[in-house]
């Protein structure tokens, strides 16, 4: 297939009317209407529509009536499936805080799916229960321990190394030397759900921040705390969420000035209500009550988002008047480079054929996940 007379915009390259062919799964050229030649193949002409490379959430516990926590191999299929139309064609499980046994048998199903290679689910979030509870937010304080390097070193063979990225706290004990096993097996750590001052956090050399400002010690002028190593730092990546909710449009767009669009991961943080009406929902086995794009607790504690990835696009170019191409790097390039997923994040010559197609207001017209045409709007009226 080749998509013709495209607006182009890769994470390094734009093409302001070019062309994409692609050979199965792979992209096997992209360049200038100007050279292109036609085969005989099938040609999709997209008028001038703007092509970017499919999205990557790092940061999602379920939507559409699924949760990571499920432990359940079809319905995270369905996830899979679902975000589609959001144009996701890649993503990270991310579980919760819950009894080892229960995180045991979500990493199983996620695993199994993963290794089946007919999703776009590419890796495993594990979001607790190495936190400090009183950074606890929506995650279950009576299953929150200190840092067991032994313990996820278990869940990273149940997983079957398919442990990306986990959130801890890093001042709590036990941290070094969890930290010496997350390196040996490849998952990067991030600091979230903590109350780690500067230095704290730059004694463990951490290089993620989750979900910026939101259970992580606050920025103060004497003592810059998790929200100013991982502002200042200029080699941290930083997840937000820009829905608004979890940070006012002001911050999105202050982190967005110090950081710039190579430091930031526009994640969701989504659960199960995301796609679905205004309600009362579960996360991690407690009541969540969604109402007006809010998800929060009981309590009142916001319990992950109903932001979908394709309003977090229009969104982070809203509240920071970043161009296209920066939004194209916090949504996916920046991604696909911190967590060496290789093929992704590009468009050009060897990469996947992840593609979306949007129309004139940011909507997904199309989504294309290697190499086939997994969403179309069209198909949905």
């Amino acid at each position: 297939m080749v998509i013709i007379n495209a607006q182009i915009v890769s994470g390094d390259e734009t093409w302001e009317r070019g062309y994409i062919r692609f050979d199965g799964a792979t992209i096997e050229s992209v360049g200038s209407m100007d050279d292109y030649r036609a085969e005989d193949e099938t040609e999709l002409d997209v008028n001038g529509a703007l092509v970017t490379p499919g999205m990557i959430d790092v940061h999602i516990h379920g939507g559409y009536d699924v949760d990571t926590m499920d432990a359940d191999e079809d319905r995270l299929r369905h996830l899979a499936k679902s975000m589609l139309a959001e144009g996701v064609t890649s993503f990270f499980a991310t579980t919760i805080t819950q009894s080892p046994e229960a995180i045991s048998e979500a990493l199983h199903a996620t695993r199994a799916v993963i290794e089946a290679g007919d999703t776009s689910l590419v890796g495993i979030h594990l979001e607790g229960p190495f936190v400090n509870v009183d950074n606890a937010g929506a995650q279950p304080a009576e299953y929150i321990i200190d840092p067991d390097a032994d313990q996820f070193e278990t869940w990273q063979q149940e997983a079957g190394g398919h442990i990306r990225l986990i959130t801890y706290a890093p001042e709590r004990p036990g941290a070094r030397e969890l930290e010496r096993v997350m390196r040996e097996t490849g998952a990067i750590g991030s600091t979230g759900h903590t109350n780690a001052t500067f230095a704290e956090n730059k004694e463990a050399n951490v290089k993620h921040g989750t979900h910026l400002y939101n259970q992580m010690r606050g920025l103060h002028h004497r003592e810059p705390g998790t929200v100013g190593y991982c502002l200042l730092e200029r080699d941290v990546m930083v997840e937000i969420i820009p829905d608004g909710i979890h940070s006012r449009h002001e911050m999105v767009d202050f982190a967005y000035r110090l950081k710039g669009a190579d430091g930031l991961v526009v994640i969701t943080d989504a659960m199960r209500a995301k796609g679905l009406p205004d309600g009362r929902y579960e996360l991690g086995g407690q009541p969540v009550i969604v109402e007006g794009g809010a998800a929060r607790l009981e309590a009142g504690n916001l319990a992950g988002s109903v932001l979908t990835m394709d309003a977090a696009f229009r969104n982070v170019i809203a509240f920071t008047g970043c161009t296209v191409q920066e939004a194209v790097k916090m949504t996916s390039a920046n991604q696909a480079r911190e967590f060496g997923l290789t093929n992704k994040g590009s468009i050009a010559p060897g990469f996947d054929a992840d593609l979306v197609i949007w129309d004139d207001a940011l909507s997904v017209v199309t989504t294309i996940h290697q190499g086939q045409v997994s969403y179309s709007k069209e198909d949905t009226k």
